[in-house]
């Protein structure tokens, strides 16, 4: 099973979703979970992804 680095970024959520880069950057624009943005790369806590993920409050 692969390990995801501690901070996702859009390529990671795209995997792990399974859906195309246009719909993984709809979704961290769509403020359901904290994202930073460093520069122009946008970032989100794995545990607060797979948090989201799995039903939880982000």
């Amino acid at each position: 099973m692969y390990q995801y680095p501690e901070a996702l970024d859009v390529t990671d959520i795209q995997e792990i979703l399974g859906i195309g880069r246009r719909q993984a950057y709809e979704l961290v624009n769509s403020g359901q979970f904290h994202v930073v943005r460093i520069g122009r790369r946008i970032k989100v806590s794995k545990d607060v992804f797979f948090q989201w993920l799995n039903g939880g409050e982000a």
